[in-house]
């Protein structure tokens, strides 16, 4: 938990000083894609506060209503900022790339003054955009260290299968949104350059609509990652078959009738199992070996945290 709020921390103060750079620079030139970055990297700050009030909330202690924690609200606040601003900021910029494309840009071509110099505007594009690309790989890369941390931890094969079988949605959220940004940053560094030098403002145009393409594409894709947490997804198989594993080598026990795991929040996982014990254990050895699955279940993978065992005899 402490390793997603540095993440998210680290990612919310870089998105905040990009957005208000990249303001200052569309303000100076009305560059349609800096429009659209401004759109990106305030949406991206927004999305920090919402993960931030996730970390907390999930926080709570549990209670008579929640007798399994609050962890489940980091789903939650994710599946919001993926769907509410990613979304949001998304269709903006594909509205505006579009509208340029269709009417032209009004990039403004004048000078700006600077400690007794002058030089171009769109100088100031290039600038911020590549200020942006810097402070966006270091936030990229802290989200990266805590995802291979966690592909190491649980032997997953690379970044593909981690996004598929995380259940640190907060993590998850802040590593493809610094992706996002840092490709973002590229494609409108690369719109505002052949705009100037070819004299053509379409590049830049289309360059905003991309980015807004590529906003409502990972709103999509982090939207159905969120979803199959909250809506109760199960350890992965091979992770599960550890587990029943563990159980059914138990001494005593002769079948595992039902085994059942469920998340209910980031790394917190419920294990529910049916087993039939061997008929001539006592009820006090009965209590004893009940103990110690759940000691093994809880050693063999950290992220159990509840286990409710139904004995059969």
């Amino acid at each position: 938990m402490a390793g997603s709020r540095g993440v998210v921390i680290a990612a919310l103060v870089a998105n905040g000083a990009i957005a208000v750079l990249k303001f200052l620079g569309y303000l100076l030139t009305q560059s349609p894609s800096m429009l659209s970055e401004t759109y990106h990297s305030i949406s991206d700050t927004g999305n920090q506060v919402f993960l931030l009030v996730g970390i907390r909330y999930s926080g709570k202690e549990a209670s008579r209503a929640h007798p399994f924690g609050y962890g489940k609200a980091q789903f939650f606040y994710s599946f919001l900022v993926s769907v509410l601003l990613f979304g949001i900021a998304g269709w903006e910029s594909l509205k505006h790339g579009y509208d340029a494309i269709l009417h032209g840009s009004h990039a403004a071509a004048g000078l700006v003054s600077f400690a007794g110099y002058q030089f171009p505007a769109w100088y100031v594009n290039v600038v911020v955009l590549v200020a942006a690309i810097g402070f966006e790989t270091y936030a990229f890369k802290k989200a990266a260290v805590e995802l291979r941390t966690q592909i190491r931890e649980y032997e997953w094969s690379g970044i593909a299968e981690a996004f598929k079988k995380t259940s640190d949605v907060t993590t998850l959220t802040a590593f493809t949104e610094d992706a996002i940004a840092l490709a973002g940053a590229a494609i409108a560094l690369v719109g505002v350059v052949l705009t100037q030098v070819t004299g053509n403002y379409i590049y830049d145009a289309v360059s905003a609509a991309f980015i807004g393409v590529l906003l409502m594409g990972f709103a999509v894709a982090l939207a159905w990652e969120n979803k199959r947490l909250l809506l109760g997804e199960s350890l992965p198989k091979d992770a599960e078959d550890r587990l029943r594993d563990v159980v059914r080598n138990h001494p005593g026990v002769v079948h595992v009738d039902n085994f059942r795991t469920v998340h209910v929040g980031p790394e917190k996982v419920l294990v529910n199992a049916d087993i039939s014990f061997e008929s001539d254990l006592d009820t006090d050895d009965l209590d004893a070996d009940i103990t110690q699955i759940e000691e093994k279940l809880k050693a063999e993978d950290g992220r159990v945290r509840f286990v409710y065992i139904e004995p059969e005899i």
